[in-house]
């Protein structure tokens, strides 16, 4: 007897997955969530497998069910930067474009739910409210991409290291309660990684994560793993 490929109208692949409540797949109706979820893919890469390359041909776009996700824009001579950083339950991809313009890197262990290219446009013209979802998405990241050049171009070293652990601790843990007053997680990126996206130099980074241990706003076990006790206090250092 085959198994059913759904349970009370909701793909087995779906009924469990964050994606499906919080991510663009919200917008779905279970006959569409059953149709996507013929053609979806559920995989996991280890840190730093590339994901999306710079100047790719795009024939998948991805739920990120967990984990952290960099992108990086590559330079001519093939300098890179990291332009930003993409959480669960963010969608990985731009929809009608046929040609990636950022590299994306599994930055820590990810957890992904990949669909053609083909099959979330066709969606998009039959449902009104995925493609808001994702319009929601593209401002947000565009709003947080604004306040990214503020801490870059006028925050202290002080302050964007705050920002920058701030930020991990409010979007790393997609179950984590959103009026929690702490945090615990792992640095996604390297002290290098770090550097690079803050403009800063390593030592720099050394030095006021250093600083931030000492006045014990945060502490740091086996090298890379944050404890955040208070946020507010981290959000006042962060100049928020």
């Amino acid at each position: 007897m085959r198994k059913d490929v759904h349970t009370d109208g909701i793909p087995v692949l779906c009924a469990s997955c964050e994606a499906r409540h919080r991510g663009v797949c919200g917008a779905l109706d279970p006959e569409q969530l059953v149709a996507l979820a013929r053609t979806s893919h559920k995989y996991n890469a280890g840190s730093g497998t590339e994901l999306v390359g710079d100047a790719e041909q795009v024939d998948s776009y991805a739920n990120v069910l967990s984990g952290v996700v960099k992108l990086t824009k590559t330079l001519s001579d093939g300098r890179q930067q990291i332009v930003g950083l993409q959480f669960a339950p963010d969608f990985l991809g731009r929809p009608f474009k046929a040609e990636s313009e950022l590299n994306a890197e599994a930055a820590t262990e990810v957890s992904l739910c990949a669909f053609p290219r083909a099959s979330i446009e066709r969606m998009m013209q039959d449902s009104p409210e995925l493609e808001r979802r994702l319009y929601r998405q593209t401002l947000k990241e565009l709003d947080e991409a604004r306040d990214w050049m503020v801490t870059l171009g006028r925050k202290t070293a002080s302050e964007k290291i705050a920002s920058f652990l701030l930020m991990i601790a409010r979007n790393i843990d997609p179950n984590a309660e959103p009026d929690s007053s702490s945090a615990r997680f792992d640095l996604p990126l390297t002290r290098a990684d770090i550097a690079d996206f803050l403009g800063l130099t390593i030592e720099t980074v050394s030095r006021q994560l250093t600083k931030l241990r000492a006045d014990k706003v945060i502490s740091i076990e086996n090298n890379r793993q944050v404890i955040v006790p208070d946020l507010g206090r981290l959000e006042a250092r962060a100049g928020n």
